[in-house]
């Protein structure tokens, strides 16, 4: 039921959006879509981020729907009808808190076999219209990523670059607006290989840090501009320097 769920939701996506993706960096072998265990959405401007759905195959939804891992914040699921409709999404849904508390505990011990998919948005919140969080803040990433590296020993990891959805809609505003380009950028590595590179480079230590600041740079680098999107992304993309 939750893959039929998806494939509805993708079918939605596809009518009412136009989709464009390009891959960046080293094509890894074999299927771009096979063996993922990762996935980690960078640029979070806006709960209907589903809409990107219509850009992955439906070998990609299967493994969503029955190997899932989905952390989602506690007020998100608190909420009437988005918070039904995030928690049916995958195989196991976890509300979380903002904090490295018990309920991170809780994702982390979901990662029990070889073939759980855990998708991520490691920013933690929305980026509102002024290009900051809702504190006023500018988006961060946090270390949660780091924890699953550790956690995952083989697969992929998938880096999906969102351009932003404020053209769609915003955080505050009532209804999505149809017929919009929706873009993403994707990037593969094997988690294997980069987890050791860092912790070669930086030790356990550093490790987590330096996990953050390259996810950062990719972010910066990687996510296509939509106009009218996502505030201030042209602005870090010239502020960060290349790889």
């Amino acid at each position: 039921m939750r893959y039929l769920l998806l494939l509805f939701v993708k079918l939605i996506s596809t009518t009412f959006w136009n989709h464009r993706y390009e891959w960046v960096g080293e094509p890894l072998p074999g299927n771009r879509w096979g063996d993922i265990r990762l996935v980690v959405i960078l640029n979070h401007t806006s709960l209907l981020e589903w809409v990107f759905s219509g850009m992955t195959p439906n070998s990609f939804m299967r493994d969503v729907a029955e190997h899932g891992v989905v952390p989602v914040a506690a007020k998100t699921i608190q909420r009437p009808l988005v918070g039904k409709f995030f928690s049916v999404i995958a195989a196991h849904v976890v509300p979380i808190s903002r904090q490295r508390d018990h309920t991170w505990a809780t994702v982390l011990a979901k990662v029990d076999d070889d073939r759980s998919m855990v998708i991520i948005l490691p920013e933690g919140r929305m980026m509102r219209k002024d290009g900051l969080d809702s504190e006023g803040k500018p988006m961060t990433l946090r270390g949660g990523v780091a924890d699953l590296l550790r956690e995952i020993p083989t697969g992929r990891m998938l880096l999906a670059y969102s351009g932003g959805l404020h053209h769609v809609q915003a955080p505050g505003d009532k209804l999505p607006r149809l017929f919009k380009t929706v873009r993403m950028n994707f990037e593969a590595f094997e988690i294997a290989d980069y987890r050791e590179k860092f912790l070669a480079e930086h030790g356990e230590k550093g490790f987590r840090d330096a996990v953050v600041a390259d996810l950062t740079a990719r972010r910066n680098r990687h996510c296509p501009v939509t106009p009218g999107s996502a505030p201030g992304l042209e602005k870090l993309r010239e502020e960060t320097p290349p790889a």
